[in-house]
């Protein structure tokens, strides 16, 4: 049967009146007459039995109409589930960021997210951005946050730029560094951080780093800085809850201007279609926002 004559059977069973049933279903009587008619030819049965009181039920009858109420009753949970897709967000939500953004900067983003839009579900990688890219070159993600700046033709947005620091426990001043024989802890990363990083210290120094101590995480090298094995060169983002007693000295470009490093949103214009990436993407700029107004 078609949905229409499910409808039919359900407001026939419901009213058990000829007239009734057609003037709540917007047609004539001689057309609802013969459309039933219709109906039970199909089923090869009787499904009313017509008298001068109105309709009854045949026992047939009563189970082609419990299964025209089911077949009615779904098509309602459907449209009200698009009704839904339509009013709220749904659907999973793809992202690849870097992973001192997803330790330190994500997880306050993604709670008002899923706060606001509990109906959504996220998948989450992280790691280098150079690995963070190669996810959204192969369109297996919705958005990347990169840190550095990324050469990417699609939708880019500035998320955030956070200076760097030579940190440690006892050194207080840069000219102390040629003075001390504790090591200097370095983090692995992409090649571009790491070539600022090598770049000022040739610039300062004049010569390269007497120990060094390489490790895998940049939340290691943190600790390790943070314990007072050595000094590191981190991003404000990953220090700020560092506490007092870890020294923080800016590290400066030639003309005396900070050294910082950005951190950008990308992905392609397709993937900012979907609603809950568009959601995504107000809660983020909502964020972005509200840390600028604290800074200031």
């Amino acid at each position: 049967m078609q949905l229409v004559e499910c409808r039919m059977l359900v407001v026939l069973a419901q009213e058990l009146n000829m007239r009734k049933a057609a003037e709540r279903l917007f047609v004539s009587q001689p057309a609802l007459s013969q459309r039933l008619q219709t109906i039970e030819k199909a089923w090869d049965t009787q499904i009313f039995i017509r008298s001068q009181k109105g309709l009854s039920l045949t026992p047939a009858g009563e189970k082609i109409v419990q299964f025209a109420k089911e077949v009615v009753e779904k098509e309602d949970k459907v449209k009200e589930d698009l009704h839904h897709l339509d009013t709220e967000v749904y659907g999973t939500l793809k992202l690849a960021v870097a992973s001192i953004i997803g330790q330190h900067w994500l997880p306050s983003v993604l709670k008002k997210y899923m706060s606001k839009y509990p109906h959504a579900k996220i998948s989450l990688v992280t790691g280098w951005s150079s690995e963070m890219l190669h996810y959204i070159y192969e369109d297996e993600v919705h958005i990347g946050i990169i840190r550095g700046n990324p050469d990417w033709k699609g939708v880019k947005e500035h998320l955030l730029r956070d200076p760097l620091y030579l940190v440690d426990t006892e050194i207080e001043c840069t000219q102390e560094v040629l003075n001390t024989d504790r090591p200097f802890i370095q983090f692995k990363s992409d090649s571009t951080y790491y070539q600022e990083i090598l770049d000022w210290w040739h610039r300062e120094f004049h010569t390269t780093p007497k120990r060094t101590i390489v490790v895998d995480q940049i939340e290691t090298c943190k600790q390790m800085a943070l314990n007072g094995l050595g000094f590191a060169i981190l991003p404000s983002i990953a220090i700020k809850d560092a506490g007092d007693n870890l020294h923080r000295i800016p590290l400066l470009k030639e003309n005396g201007e900070p050294i910082t490093r950005d951190t950008w949103l990308v992905g392609y214009d397709s993937a900012f279609k979907l609603k809950q990436v568009r959601a995504f993407m107000e809660v983020v700029q909502e964020f972005v926002e509200e840390s600028t107004t604290k800074n200031i």
